[in-house]
Formats: C-alpha cells, structure tokens, sequence
C-alpha cells in the first residue's frame, strides 16, 4: 500500500532539490551496495535494492518526478487513480532504456560492466600477439660480489618453441582448425535476459583458451603444446652495489610469446649472504673494531679491515669507547651512478681484559694509583 512506502528521496538519502546527477550518483551507490548478485541469498538487500531502482524509477523521470511532488505515493497507485507507470508498470523496453547506462545497455559494460563482469572484453582478442611470461630464478651472492659485482652461471628450466611444428603443436604437413565453440573469436558471449535488460558475459573459450584455434593431429615432438622444456644455461652479469631482495632483468629470457608475441623476461633475484664483520645500510658500510684501553688513552696507528682491504688509522689519544669513524668512498657503489662509493663508518670500542697476570695487575694497580694521586710503592715503575 501507499502509505506503507517510503519517501523516495529518503530512500536515496538526497534532498528534494536534488538534481539528476545527485540522483544517479546516490542510486548507484545504493545500487552497488544492494546488487544481488553481490549479496546471493540476502532477502533484505534484495528488497533496499528494490526500493532503491523503484525510486529512481520515479524521481528521474521528470513527469513522474513532478507527479510524485504533488500527489506522493498515491500518483502511481492505481486504486487511487493514478496512471500505474510506476516501477513496474512499465515495459520491458521501456526499463530497459531507464537502465541501459547502469547496467550495461548499450554494449558498453555500463556502470556495472566492471563490477559484474558484463559486456567487457577481458583478455586478448584471438590471434592477437600475447607477450610471454616472464621467469624467475635466484642466486646467491658473498657480500663482496654484491659489493663489487660478478658474473654468474644460471641453469633453468627453459621452453623453446618445437623445431618440428614451429610452435603450432599441429603435426608436420596439417594445420590447427577454427575452433568450433567459439567459431575462432576465442571468447564466447553469454546473454541473459533479467529484469533489467539484457546482459552479456564475455568469457575466454575454454576449448581454444582463447587462441581461436584447436589443433587436431598433435605433433610428436611436443604433444601439441608448440613448445618443448630444456635446461639452459645462462651466464648472469650482477651489477657492482646490487643489494639483497633485488633482480636482475634479462631481456628476452623468459617463456616464448604467442601468436608471435615477444618473449617473457628472466628476473634473476640476488640473494646476499651475511656477512660476519660488515653490516650494509644503502651504499653504507657499519663495522666495529676493538681497540686497547692502552691505545685509546695514548693514541696510535690501528689496522681496519675494508671490503677494499685493511688500511691503516690514526686513533686520537683520549679516544672513548663507541667512537665512531668514518672512512670516505669506501662503502659501496651505486647503482645510479658508477662513480659514486658510500663511506664506511667504523665503531671503535675499548676492550676490558678478562684474564690478567700478577704483572698486569699490579701495573693496573700502579696506574689507577697514580691517576688518583697515591704513590706507588714500586718506585722503578715510573721511573
């Protein structure tokens, strides 16, 4: 009944000066939400969506809209007069053009063309050249071959296009055939007529997966797939500065296209080993050294060792325990730039001896002694 409905305008949450692009927009939000072929099985977003398409049914018609202002419900209720051309009063072909931009009228998809599936091409069209897949493989590098770069053999599965049929997967003098499913398009379109219109699916032929064709007589040589898996192997040149987790590309490495498409890529991905004294940030090298308590209190020359080798530093007497020291163009290269090095910081920490002699005690003794001021009984210590 009548009075048993909702305003209209409340059901699409717009006000009542609302315009068409207002209604449209808050329909289709409501829409989407209460589909249901989104909510299989849900009696409750069936009916909000039923409400929701018998609203705008109205209030985008503009005599409709201009009956409903006046009268309310009752205008398109024919027990009390009205003209009956409510939501579904109506023809078929007359709802159909009221929904044909939303629900895919037209042969374009429409709004739900994505969300449903209807009226899009997907996939490639039949004989069209399809680009291979690409292959992905690993590689283990030291921590200096990712630093200076390297070069690596590679051994892995590989296709190679049949050398007996070229690639069709037909036997040698016959040629694949039309696919009869799809009559060589290689899709199939699936209509449907529903309470909205009609409404396409497009789909990748299941019997040619697309190709158009379908081969009768398979080749011996590859059992009609066209191509053939060989172990190939393949000399990898890893770039200096290269880091854990990345890839090397290989073009023209991967699986075979088809149709005549391009092949795929080998992604080569380098895996870095740890390394037991140097740590990487970036183009950043982080190291730590110990030193002597003797040759941070007075100074001195100390060996550090680099990725480049040791070299020789300069300790500053005083120096204090996690000092750190940064040693120039020393890191690692970048990838951007050749002529670029990171810097390689170094911590310098002050051992504590665990284990002393008798000697080394007292002399530890007679230093702290003499640091606070008391003589030391051994006089020829300092002397």
């Amino acid at each position: 009944m009548a009075e048993q409905k909702r305003d209209y305008y409340e059901v699409l949450g717009v006000p009542k000066d609302a315009d068409e692009a207002a209604l449209k927009k808050a329909y289709r939000t409501l829409a989407k939400k209460y589909h249901p072929d989104a909510n299989p099985g849900n009696k409750e977003a069936e009916a909000k969506f039923k409400e929701a398409s018998e609203a705008y049914s109205v209030l985008s018609d503009p005599e409709k809209r201009r009956k409903y202002d006046q009268f309310g419900h009752a205008a398109f209720d024919p027990g009390a007069g009205g003209d009956g051309g409510g939501f579904y009063g109506g023809s078929a072909a007359d709802f159909s053009d009221l929904f044909g931009d939303l629900f895919g009228g037209g042969g374009d998809g429409g709004f739900f063309g994505d969300f449903f599936g209807g009226g899009r091409r997907s996939g490639p069209a039949a004989n069209e050249p399809v680009r291979g897949a690409n292959v992905r493989t690993s590689v283990r590098l030291t921590f200096e071959e990712a630093v200076f770069g390297c070069e690596k053999e590679i051994t892995v599965n590989f296709k190679e296009t049949c050398s007996t049929c070229g690639g069709s997967g037909a036997k040698p003098g016959t040629s694949p055939v039309t696919c009869s499913t799809c009559n060589g398009k290689g899709k199939i379109v699936q209509m449907s007529r529903t309470m909205f219109g009609t409404m396409q699916n497009v789909q990748t032929c299941p019997n040619c997966r697309g190709t158009g064709k379908v081969v009768k007589e398979k080749c011996p040589g590859c059992n009609g797939t066209g191509y053939n898996q060989k172990r190939k192997t393949f000399r990898v040149t890893i770039p200096a500065g290269i880091d854990n987790g990345l890839s090397v590309r290989m073009a023209g490495g991967g699986e075979p296209g088809v149709n005549g498409g391009e092949r795929g890529d080998l992604l080569v991905e380098c895996i870095v080993s740890p390394h037991p004294i140097f740590k990487r940030q970036d183009t950043n090298i982080f190291s730590t050294v110990p030193i002597s308590f003797a040759r941070a209190a007075l100074g001195g020359t100390i060996r550090i060792r680099t990725v480049d080798g040791e070299v020789e530093y300069e300790v500053k007497p005083g120096t204090q325990t996690d000092t750190r020291v940064r040693l120039r163009g020393t890191g690692v290269p970048s990838l951007r730039n050749k002529n670029l090095r990171g810097d390689h910081y170094v911590t310098l920490v002050v051992e504590v001896p665990t284990k002393l002699t008798q000697a080394q005690k007292e002399a530890l003794q007679n230093f702290d002694n003499a640091m606070n001021g008391v003589e030391s009984k051994k006089r020829g210590f300092f002397k």
